[in-house]
């Protein structure tokens, strides 16, 4: 037995995780928390870890790989030249580790970019337009974006940026 990855149909995880499990087979579609925003609302919803992907675990010397590609929802198998790849266990187990109590992974393990600063903590952007601007830490947005406080002409003005170009400020 080993562990494959599906490619889905757009928006189609779920769907295609529900019929693997109705053909017998084991599945890992790790999701996790993700704001969303929409007229002037922000609610969490549950959203793939790796959009379009999920992962299979099958013995395909038993059992035609037909049985995965034909599930409503999968597109294929990804695939290294006519080969199914197969994903290392140690990969899956570390998802499965990350996984809180209500099945949902948590971004926030580890010491992730955002994690690196407190609200109120001064910070230099590393790229992008605002390159070289220092200002205040706010809050994270998501696993990958954070607010930051910028004092841009003499006004305080919020900024989101990627918390991977944020660096601690020299007071």
């Amino acid at each position: 037995m080993h562990w494959y990855c599906a490619y889905t149909k757009p928006a189609a995880e779920v769907w295609a995780r529900t019929n693997l499990w109705e053909r017998g087979f084991e599945v890992l579609l790790p999701l996790y928390l993700r704001r969303r925003r929409h007229a002037r609302r922000t609610t969490l919803i549950q959203a793939p870890l790796f959009p379009r992907y999920l992962f299979v675990r099958a013995d395909l010397s038993e059992r035609s790989a037909r049985g995965i590609i034909f599930a409503r929802g999968v597109e294929s198998l990804v695939r290294f030249g006519e080969e199914p790849a197969t994903v290392p266990d140690h990969v899956i187990a570390e998802l499965k580790g990350r996984q809180g109590t209500d099945g949902l992974i948590d971004l926030d393990q580890g010491q992730g970019a955002s994690s690196r600063f407190q609200a109120g903590q001064r910070v230099r952007i590393d790229e992008g337009a605002l390159c070289e601007q220092v200002g205040l830490f706010q809050t994270k947005v998501d696993a990958e974006r954070v607010i930051i406080l910028l004092n841009l002409l003499g006004r305080d003005v919020r900024a989101v940026v990627n918390a991977n170009s944020l660096r601690r400020a020299e007071s």
